[in-house]
């Protein structure tokens, strides 16, 4: 049951090697583009505060009853979960209604899969609770039973070895009553959803990468693996601080079922290989991120574009926590490209197609793209320049200052909003941080930087 309730994004790349590529700040994204390539970027906050909205919960009636009702629900919970611990099917499904016959299979598949994970905690707790007047017909047609009531559950869990702290994820459910004994009779709409809720899992164990899987074959997972185990590699080699070193993937079936888990429609992400999901700025007790793959886009790439996604997302997952609230997104995404693009031999006129145009065009940008540029909803050619854009900034740091000067800058610039920073920040409060992080650390203000690098982007696309 449940899902990530963080935030998320996509990006992306231009076309390589035959296929083109994506990927974001702390929660990422990894796009391959149409084929006239391009990047997208997108993050959704979700808090408490606006689920327990959506779920309509409120605390139920005061009073000894009510405290009572709320007691004997959350036991229901933990005997749940202490069955997923210790893989008591039978004691799970004690708990489901008897007449929710729908459910009750449905939730032998999830208990099936859940086994199939290396859980070192699964708890669940109740957050509130708001009685349905008067109940509905159940699954079997057999009248409306006794009481019932809606509840927001959160749920805890932790993969060993990949979590360094508890994924939370939000649940709406449905209880009954039925002779004195209160039972789970179904998931409500405005839950999060799981991979494992989508179908038969497959997990597959890399030495460095966990890939869970529905509706692909073993060897599609383990190509992945392979993948993934390459780009933590690749991203050892160059991010300076420490941070968890494995990955997990998730490989849903399809671009819908894609959507379901990052709660969004599906259009918005035809095209994008894959997203990352995650928290920017949080302590390194923050949950792992995930990789979510869309198998759509992403069995279309090359096997070097496969290669440059997975370590773009592998990106976001290391620099996580020290991507800020003023990091620019040219930054944080041109950051991604450059170690993604890092040893594969691609140059600025073969990588950046939209800006190659743009240049034919006699159109090239004059300013280092803003976070707007990155918005889903964008054409594709204008998320193409801005993804590029960042990588040539990011490379051109690279070449000209040394590839520590430009590490150095990302650092600098994350920590001058502080991990507990919140709300968006202005667009001229974020120019403000670069200045000063550039002035620091590369001896020249913003508006000089972006001059010279007009010329650079001049000089790598003639």
């Amino acid at each position: 049951m449940g899902g990530p309730g963080q935030w998320h994004d996509a990006c992306g790349e231009a076309a390589v090697a035959g296929g083109s590529t994506s990927g974001r700040r702390s929660a990422g994204g990894s796009r391959a583009a149409a084929p006239r390539g391009g990047l997208r970027a997108v993050a959704a906050a979700v808090t408490a505060a606006a689920l327990a909205a959506a779920c309509g919960c409120g605390p139920a009636e005061a009073g000894d009853g009510a405290d009572r009702e709320r007691a004997e629900i959350q036991r229901v919970l933990d005997r749940q979960a202490t069955a997923v611990r210790s893989g008591h099917e039978k004691r799970y499904t004690a708990e489901i209604d008897p007449r929710a016959e729908r459910y009750r299979a449905a939730q032998r598949e999830v208990f099936g899969n859940l086994q199939q994970l290396r859980l070192t905690q699964w708890t669940y707790r109740l957050h509130g609770l708001r009685h349905k007047d008067g109940g509905e017909p159940d699954e079997a047609g057999g009248g409306k039973g006794g009481g019932r009531v809606e509840a927001q559950v959160r749920l805890r869990y932790r993969l060993r070895g990949d979590d360094r702290a508890p994924v939370t994820a939000t649940e709406r459910l449905a209880f009954v009553e039925r002779g004195g004994r209160w039972y789970v009779s179904g998931e409500l709409p405005g839950s999060d959803v799981q991979l494992w809720e989508q179908g038969e899992l497959s997990v597959v164990r890399g030495d460095r990468s966990s890939v869970l899987g529905v509706g692909r074959s073993g060897e599609e997972l383990r190509r992945l693996a392979r993948d993934a185990d390459r780009a933590v590699s690749r991203v050892d080699e160059v991010w300076p601080r420490p941070w968890p070193d494995r990955v997990v993937v998730e490989a849903p079936a399809s671009l819908r079922s894609m959507a379901q888990l990052l709660d969004a429609p599906a259009p918005s992400y035809e095209g994008i290989a894959a997203v990352t999901t995650g928290d920017a700025g949080e302590s390194e007790k923050a949950p792992a991120d995930r990789i979510v793959v869309n198998p759509e886009a992403y069995g279309e790439l090359s096997e070097e574009g496969r290669q440059v996604v997975v370590t773009h997302e592998t990106v976001h997952v290391a620099s996580r926590t020290h991507t800020g609230r003023l990091t620019p997104m040219w930054l944080s995404e041109g950051l991604a490209d450059w170690i993604g693009y890092r040893g594969t031999g691609r140059t600025p006129r073969s990588a950046a197609a939209e800006l190659v145009r743009a240049a034919e065009a006699g159109e090239l940008p004059q300013e280092l793209p803003s976070d707007r540029d990155f918005k889903f909803g964008n054409d594709s050619e204008r998320l193409g320049r801005a993804y590029e854009s960042g990588w040539l900034a990011c490379l051109f740091i690279a070449e000209e200052w040394g590839e520590e000067k430009l590490l150095d800058f990302y650092l600098r610039v994350g920590d001058a909003g502080g991990p507990d920073g919140s709300g968006s920040p202005s667009p001229d409060e974020e120019r403000a941080a670069a200045d000063k992080a550039m002035r620091a650390e590369l001896g020249l203000t913003l508006d000089e930087f972006t001059e010279r690098w007009r010329s650079y982007v001049r000089a790598e696309l003639p």
